[in-house]
């Protein structure tokens, strides 16, 4: 497990994405300083502009000529600083934008590649929820740090330099005052604020909940005639949420409040001061008004610090699960040599395995091993628990043996690339999932470059052809989120076509014709007679009565083949755990 993220996983996470502009980056860097410090001299302008006209006499072409040029220069500041910031908007637009689509498209790439266990024990839709919400959650970080913080910075330090330069004392005072004023927005945005939000959260989220569960279950609702009674239920988490969300915005409207009046008393101080300073002869009228505007840019620039460094953390603490995806490595990975598997007949070979599952301790196969000849049609039956799909998992290297070797057409599979590996080898499940696309695309997945004529073909030989053809779009339906808008039967149909179009050597089948009504099963079973023909095909088998005809049948108990043989073979012998179950599941039908 890994362990929380921290500052330096963020900073190396975020150095990761920026380092691929490494040009860009330090530009936008200098735009951005160029717009903080030509907006702290802008009062500088402002008052020399003020001090010209002050001191001029009117109709004198000398003075007006010093005001003429200081004017322009005053212009020319605002021209200057609207090129640099669009410049770098431009440019961070260019940054910000690819960066997200490379955080996400790494994101899905890792999430891909993540164990059978993984997706197993996590919801799909969080994991989409994660990555999206990441993304974003880096666009607001990156955001912050470099277009409100950063610019931030260097105004504020840019004023209390050229303040200091001028009058030591005013540097003091503004110095002062900022640091006071950060400080406590600060904290009253940290801890006074964000803690009563994000109790608020937590109610609008029950709201949400009780909402959807209650719209959910409305037909159970309905046929006990409790709608009343759930009214009551919503309105008691409704006022649950009234109360708290309103004790929060009173108080961020009472630290918005006490915020503004430090504004206030700020302005006092800095004026104050100028004041003082001009009574005793060391500034001038054009200085006044150069510290009145410095107070209203840097007011400006405090004002939202505390909201910023509040969502600084919350897009760091949303832009953990997306770099924990960044970090982890998972346990099935190809060998940095590992080459593409070359399919050939089909013959599997299982060479003294052992494995066991991470959660237990005990192996579940120990020194296992077991050949199946190309061509040959092996059925393997058992209990839950036996081993039969755990057998499917290693063939197709979901997980990684703990000893041992599996080898397909003399290759062993942990020396050859996964996805070469399991192209070649076609699984029907027993409840397929079909993506949300046309029929066409989805019999056509394991063969993209399939034509029309032998999409219908493999549609045809699955049965699937008439079906289809009397959809109103035809091939070209979208079957809908994992192909909810097809039967069961449809869907199992579909699936099978996609394996016979796809052609491969080894074919899985796990109970594939489970979900048909009986007719439809009656010629789907006649045409995978003729899709297993020369093609090594192994079944995972629930009912038993699907694989009278396997060459092989192979009993699982606890990780071992306790018998094996074909249908007629196990069925002779009296004390045969094959004939027990044959028996049990005949006394169940009758």
């Amino acid at each position: 497990m890994l362990k929380k993220v921290s500052y330096a996983d963020i900073a190396r996470f975020s150095w990761h994405y920026w380092k691929q502009h490494i040009y860009k980056v330090p530009l936008l860097l200098v735009l951005m300083g160029m717009t903080g410090i030509l907006d702290s001299i802008y009062p500088v302008f402002a008052g020399r502009l003020v001090d010209a006209i002050t001191n001029a006499t009117p109709g004198n072409e000398d003075d007006f000529n010093i005001i003429f040029w200081a004017f322009i220069a005053f212009i020319s500041l605002e021209v200057f600083f609207f090129a640099f910031r669009n410049s770098a908007l431009y440019l961070w637009n260019l940054v910000a934008v690819r960066c997200l689509y490379q955080i996400t498209a790494d994101a899905f790439h890792k999430v891909q590649r993540f164990s059978t266990d993984w997706h197993a024990n996590t919801f799909a839709g969080a994991t989409v929820r994660k990555i999206t919400r990441g993304m974003w959650a880096f666009d607001t970080y990156e955001d912050i740090l470099f277009m409100n913080l950063y610019p931030t910075f260097i105004v504020l330090c840019s004023t209390v330099i050229v303040m200091t330069s001028r009058w030591p004392i005013m540097g003091l005072v503004t110095l002062i005052c900022i640091c006071v004023y950060i400080t406590i927005n600060i904290y009253s945005v940290t801890k006074i604020n964000a803690p009563r939000f994000r109790k608020s959260a937590e109610k609008d989220t029950n709201v949400g909940a009780a909402l959807a569960d209650a719209m959910t279950a409305n037909n159970t609702i309905k046929s006990f005639g409790t709608e009343h009674r759930e009214d009551k239920r919503f309105q008691g988490v409704l006022m649950d949420w009234r109360v708290t969300s309103l004790a929060s915005w009173q108080m961020s409207t009472t630290t918005d409040m006490f915020q503004r009046y430090m504004s206030v008393g700020m302005m006092f101080v800095m004026l104050g001061s100028a004041i003082m300073l001009w009574q005793q002869g060391r500034a001038t009228t054009g200085d006044i008004v150069y510290v009145f505007t410095a107070f209203m840019i840097i007011s400006n620039y405090l004002r939202h610090i505390g909201e910023q460094i509040s969502n600084l953390q919350r897009a760091m603490s949303e832009m953990e699960d997306v770099i924990t995806f960044w970090k982890r490595e998972d346990m099935i990975a190809d060998r940095k040599d590992a080459a593409d598997f070359v399919p050939t007949k089909g013959q599997i070979d299982f060479k003294d395995v052992t494995f066991s599952y991470d959660n237990v301790g005990k192996p579940l196969y120990k020194d296992f091993s077991i050949t199946i000849e190309e061509g040959e049609k092996i059925a393997l039956v058992g209990p839950s628990g036996s081993g039969k799909s755990t057998f499917v998992k290693l063939l197709q290297r979901l997980y990684d043996i703990d000893s041992g070797e599996i080898i397909i057409d003399g290759q062993n599979i942990a020396d050859v690339k996964q996805s070469s590996l399991r192209q070649q080898l076609s699984l029907v499940p027993q409840d397929p999932v079909l993506f949300h696309r046309t029929i066409a695309d989805n019999i056509a997945y394991g063969r993209p470059d399939a034509t029309k004529d032998e999409i219908i073909d493999a549609a045809q030989k699955a049965y699937a052809h008439d079906f289809i053809r009397s959809l109103p779009a035809g091939y070209n339906t979208i079957v809908g989120e994992r192909g909810v808008k097809l039967s069961g039967g449809e869907r199992q149909r579909v699936a099978i076509a996609r394996a016979i179009l796809a052609d491969t050597p080894v074919l899985i089948l796990d109970e594939a014709t489970s979900s048909l009504d009986s007719i439809s099963e009656h010629y789907i079973q006649k045409a995978l007679e003729n899709l297993v023909e020369g093609k090594t095909t192994i079944t995972i088998a629930h009912r038993l009565s699907t694989i009278k005809s396997v060459d092989r049948i192979l009993v699982f108990e606890n990780g071992r083949v306790i018998e094996q043989g074909n249908h007629d073979t196990l069925i002779g012998k009296d004390d045969s755990h094959y004939r027990k179950l044959w028996e049990m599941q005949a006394i169940e039908m009758a």
